[in-house]
């Protein structure tokens, strides 16, 4: 597994080591030990998988008093992945880091707590595993827009009309959230 640190501190770019012959392929997508020789030490509480069409934009989502780290893999298709920082102290604050991940490559992103996180949709269909670190909570959940211009995230868009939901259309600019609305985090 070749783990790299990314240009935000905490957020890693995961290479798993894949064996593959004329079958197809075997990896382990998650092994506690080899995490947490990288630093990543939570316990996932719950494992997801999201389904999405070509154009789909999802985000950037994040939790405030449930902070949720994310481990993310995709199994079919391909995305361009995107962890925010909205730490409110964080020397890297309103900094973004993007890649794609894909069933070809095999890549991870890990995406520590006090992050933002969302992606947009390469493929036909795309189909993402994710862990998360703490439960979903709708209540507790808050939304920067995509597109926001002091952000300046490089989304490869193949349509300037990104599919959205109705509420990640209404989501803020991060200039507008309250600063009690932006976790704190550690650095």
């Amino acid at each position: 597994m070749k783990i790299e640190k990314t240009s935000l501190p905490g957020v890693l770019s995961i290479t798993p080591r894949v064996f593959e012959d004329n079958r197809g392929y075997f990896f382990e997508n998650h092994h506690e030990s080899h995490y947490k020789i990288a630093g990543i030490c939570h316990k996932f509480v719950q494992d997801n998988i999201s389904r999405s069409s070509k154009g789909v934009l999802r985000g950037m989502h994040y939790q405030l008093k449930n902070p949720q780290a994310k481990l993310l893999t995709v199994l079919r298709g391909s995305i361009f992945d995107v962890a925010l920082d909205v730490r409110a102290n964080s020397p890297t604050f309103g900094k973004w880091y993007g890649k794609v991940l894909s069933d070809e490559n095999h890549s991870q992103l890990y995406i520590p707590e006090g992050f933002a996180h969302g992606f947009y949709v390469l493929s036909d269909i795309v189909d993402i595993y994710y862990k998360c670190s703490s439960f979903y909570n709708p209540k507790d959940e808050f939304g920067i827009i995509w597109n926001d211009p002091s952000i300046g995230i490089e989304w490869p868009l193949l349509d300037l009309n990104p599919i959205l939901s109705q509420k990640d259309s209404n989501n803020c600019l991060l200039s507008s959230i309250n600063r009690e609305f932006l976790p704190s985090g550690s650095f």
